[in-house]
Order: structure tokens, then sequence, then C-alpha cells
């Protein structure tokens, strides 16, 4: 009975968000994954965070029109190429390759970007 009151530390949080394992490792230059799908998150979720702050600083800058989201592009894209080829150094291959990896939560982020943006630079660089 008491073995199945403790929790098990290897189940997927129910929630989505990632656990504290997959966080050490997300941290850890040239970590193992076992799970294609635990790499991908941490991808997904690294994504979000970055669309948020960069929609925050894009606001603040008072950075506007295509320039503004082909350097959202830019430093998403080349962020995450970074991460998965320089620091984990990730065989793209057994991901389904690069493309794989770098659509993985694109389209989120850049919501999330667009109304952060819009959100901080209407509030500070428009008059009402």
């Amino acid at each position: 009975m008491a073995s199945s009151s403790k929790k098990r530390t290897d189940e997927k949080p129910v929630n989505g968000f990632l656990n504290a394992s997959t966080l050490s490792k997300a941290f850890a230059s040239g970590s193992t994954w076992e799970d294609k799908d635990e790499f991908l998150d941490v991808i997904y979720w690294m994504r979000q965070v970055f669309g948020l702050v960069q929609g925050l600083i894009w606001g603040l800058l008072p950075l506007k029109g295509f320039f503004g989201l082909l350097l959202f592009f830019v430093f998403n894209l080349g962020i995450v190429y970074l991460y998965y080829n320089m620091f984990q150094k990730i065989d793209d291959e057994e991901y389904g390759g690069a493309t794989e990896i770098l659509k993985e939560g694109l389209m989120t982020s850049f919501a999330a970007f667009l109304v952060t943006w819009i959100i901080i630079y209407s509030s500070l660089h428009t008059s009402s």
C-alpha cells in the first residue's frame, strides 16, 4: 500500500508543462533525450517564453511593421537552431529533420509575440 501512494517521477505531467528532470536536461549541454516528444516539448515551451520576451522588447523599443516581424522570425528561428545544434548537439534527422524542430511551436509563439507586442506598443506609444 505504501508504494501505491508514492508519486512516480517518470510520468509525464498532466498539464503539459515540463517536469523538473526535463528542465534540468534542457539547461545541461549535450543531454541525452530518450523520448522525442520530451525534447520537442522543451523546444515548444522555450519558444513560448522567447515569443513573450520578444513581444515585450519590440513593444518597448517601438519597433513596428514588417521589420519587426522579420526580426521576430530571424531571432526565434536562430535561437532554436543554435540551441539544438550547438548547445544540445542534436542530430536533427532523429527528430524528423531541421524543419520539424524549427516549426515546433512557431505559430503559437508568433501569436503570443503579436499579442504582447501590440499591447505593449499600443499602451506606451499611442495617444488616446
